[in-house]
């Protein structure tokens, strides 16, 4: 049987324990939403300080050059790198993970569309599709439909299962390749794959996608990969380059602990960022600051190379320094292991979270909905909740009341994230039994839970 004692025991011999003083926690807050708003580092507050009353008080204008605010996003987007498989000088912390997706998704489109005209000079009267998931994150398939309408190409949201089959089904010929060595059939309405846009771990069931597999497939149909990071930054073990991606955005604000609204990032390839430069091409949001020479103050935009080009407007000093300080506390856990070891934590934290749950709160009326794979899980456990219509919201709300943040998702699942650095294993015990009580009280049916706030 799993006692408090037993956690307690495993966190007196976790060897990621002592970065949990790396975070200003508040007493009596078992925190469960790192995957929504990561926790404040202690660093944060005395950096963003510094930077305000040294940097901008006393340096004033001068910083730009003596404090190398202007190089911000690159060092930032250089330690972020070394989190994802990327390398130096291929990432930059800049915008949001919205404008950065549609900068990386609009240019990934137009390299598809002459990269099949290559293969075919008839490419051009066929229709370019962007592939994503049905369940992808809303502010994905917007900026996709956005993409879309501007580009002519067409939005295809699948299931999950889908989109591997599809990808097969539009797999290009090549010649001597059994099945795939005579032009597209009619019966396949002659779309063209042009990008796969893909959330690595889905933000509402947790559910991570195998970034080699589906890279490789789509590449076999002639299209990029565009992958958001937002729940996997931070979180699991990343290998872009390894996966062969081509493009990539993520979030600043959930597992790397940038501070609300932080600046997000955006990796493309070398080999993408080569092609556009050599087609004399430049992402969408033509800014001063991507300009090979912005303080030329010329009339006309010339791109910067390399990943310098997606840059847009001025670079936002003070929460880049918030994001910095961020980003070391994951750099943090190389001496325990890296990645590795915060990816092996966060799956011991939700596999007990989940035998707990059953545990304790059998026939409640949850059911986990994240795969029971860890392999196939990003690091959080979601749950559908089925004691009654709408029952998640102040089941969450009751919980939080307790002590205990998890978030909710529209329209009935309770999110738990497991964030290594700072969850104990004690913590997911108290959660679940914070939990059961809720249940077994009933007092989630107060009318105060359910009062929907602003945020949910």
């Amino acid at each position: 049987m799993i006692t408090r004692q037993l956690c307690h025991t495993l966190d007196v011999s976790d060897p990621l324990a002592p970065l949990r003083e790396l975070f200003d926690l508040p007493e009596g807050i078992v925190y469960l939403d790192g995957n929504s708003l990561g926790a404040l580092p202690r660093s944060t507050a005395a950096r963003v300080a510094q930077v305000v009353q040294d940097q901008w008080g006393t340096g004033l204008i001068g910083s730009w050059n003596h404090a190398g605010w202007m190089d911000l996003p690159q060092r930032v987007g250089d330690k972020i790198a070394r989190l994802v498989g990327a390398g130096p000088g291929e990432l930059i912390a800049v915008d949001s993970t919205s404008v950065n997706l549609y900068k990386a998704l609009h240019s990934a489109v137009r390299l598809a569309r002459l990269q099949h005209l290559e293969r075919d000079p008839q490419a051009g009267a066929r229709r370019l599709v962007i592939v994503s998931e049905a369940s992808n994150f809303p502010t994905d398939l917007y900026i996709a439909q956005s993409v879309a309408r501007e580009t002519g190409a067409t939005v295809l949201a699948l299931d999950a299962d889908a989109i591997r089959p599809w990808l097969a089904a539009h797999a290009l010929p090549r010649p001597g390749v059994p099945g795939r060595d005579l032009p597209p059939r009619a019966t396949l309405d002659y779309d063209l794959a042009a990008v796969l846009l893909l959330t690595q771990v889905n933000y509402r069931s947790g559910r991570q996608h195998d970034m080699g597999a589906l890279t490789a497939a789509a590449h076999a149909a002639g299209a990029l990969t565009v992958w958001d990071l937002a729940h996997s930054a931070g979180a699991v073990p990343v290998d872009l380059k390894g996966a062969d991606a081509d493009l990539a955005v993520g979030c600043g604000y959930k597992y790397l602990n940038g501070g609300p609204g932080a600046p997000a990032f955006i990796w493309a390839h070398p080999r993408i960022t080569a092609t556009l430069h050599a087609q004399g091409l430049s992402q969408p949001l033509t800014g001063w600051i991507g300009h090979a020479a912005p303080f030329e103050f010329g009339p006309d935009y010339r791109p910067a190379a390399g990943i310098a080009g997606f840059q847009c407007g001025t670079p936002p000093v003070l929460a880049l320094a918030a994001l910095d300080c961020g980003v070391d506390t994951v750099l943090a856990a190389e001496e325990q292991g890296g990645m590795a070891a915060l990816r092996a934590k966060s799956v011991e934290l939700a596999e007990l979270f989940i035998s707990l749950l059953e545990s304790r709160c059998a026939g409640a009326g949850l059911t986990v909905i994240s795969p029971r794979d860890p392999g196939e899980r990003g690091s959080q456990v979601s749950i559908a909740c089925e004691l009654d219509e709408g029952c998640a919201y102040p089941i969450t709300q009751a919980l939080i009341a307790r002590g205990v943040v998890g978030d909710f998702r529209s329209p009935d699942v309770l999110r738990f994230g497991f964030t290594p650095l700072y969850t104990r294993f004690v913590d997911v015990y108290d959660a679940v039994e914070q939990l059961r009580q809720v249940l077994v009280s009933g007092e989630w049916r107060e009318p105060r839970f359910a009062v929907r706030a602003q945020v949910t």
